[in-house]
């Protein structure tokens, strides 16, 4: 797939910049960005054609936030990767493990490594907004105190020295990032849809929604609930974000998603995208 600018969140050399690189080819132009919703605005406005975000993590699980900007804006996903991500414990070169009193980087990574951390039991652990960010903090200020946990290509292109590698708590560590487009592109082979319904809050809706799926013996991939804000007169309702098997040019999928609209208060359509390959060696 073609794209010439993708925007992403963080700094060079995050792991959301390596994720597009290999789902976009090395030609792609990355354009870091500060946030996920400037990510996301940067499409919506147009001075991206592309985003990529994280979404979710084996080890950490979902990236709440991620989820909510797919309710937020009118974009559709078209496509989706899967990263192995390998963690470093990086430093200024001469600094020691015993010199370290503070280590930063995104929650999300510390999440990953929160086995690794309970052992540097004399420092203080800071997050920060993303993990190459924390990279170029450390170098640009000199830290001799300090480490930041990212990969160990940030390490290289910040000139850091990697005092530990493979500091995530288990070694299957992958994160899927989606991409977000305006344009709208259906995937008919290999396909994977995402949707986002409501429910009227009445004992057993839950239930009729997924039997649209069951009674067609169309496959889940993943339920997530996100509270409904803003829209809703009372706390605890709650929006569905579903990926399901399919394309919704597919028979099954189709006659499904018409039963949906039926007894659903909300529903809206993110996109049929291809299923995600899987990267090895996310180590940027």
């Amino acid at each position: 797939m073609k794209a010439r600018t993708v925007a992403f969140q963080g700094e060079v050399g995050a792991f959301s910049e390596a994720a597009a690189k290999r789902f976009f080819g090395k030609r792609a132009s990355a354009v870091p960005k500060k946030s996920f919703d400037d990510v996301f605005a940067a499409v919506d406005k147009r001075t991206s054609e592309c985003g990529i975000v994280p979404i979710e993590n084996s080890l950490y699980g979902s990236i709440h936030q991620t989820y909510d900007l797919l309710q937020e804006y009118e974009l559709n996903i078209i496509g989706e990767i899967k990263l192995r991500v390998v963690h470093a414990l990086l430093v200024n070169k001469g600094v020691r493990m015993n010199d370290i009193r503070y280590i930063y980087s995104h929650p999300q990574a510390l999440g990953q490594c929160e086995q690794f951390l309970r052992t540097m039991k004399n420092c203080e652990v800071v997050a920060a907004y993303d993990t190459a960010g924390s990279a170029r903090m450390i170098k640009a200020e000199h830290r001799n105190d300090a480490a930041a946990i990212a990969g160990v290509d940030a390490g290289r292109i910040y000139g850091l020295a990697a005092l530990k590698t493979g500091i995530e708590n288990d070694h299957m560590n992958f994160t899927r990032f989606i991409v977000v487009s305006r344009q709208r592109r259906i995937a008919v082979s290999n396909a994977k849809t995402s949707i986002i319904l409501s429910m009227k809050n009445i004992p057993g809706a839950l239930f009729k929604a997924l039997s649209v799926f069951a009674l067609r013996d169309i496959d889940l991939f993943k339920i997530e609930s996100r509270p409904l804000t803003g829209k809703s007169k009372e706390p605890w309702q709650y929006l569905f974000y579903i990926d399901f098997k399919g394309s919704i040019r597919d028979e099954a999928c189709r006659h499904a998603l018409d039963h949906l609209r039926e007894i659903a208060l909300y529903l809206k359509i993110l996109g049929s995208y291809p299923i995600g390959k899987t990267a090895g060696g996310g180590a940027a």
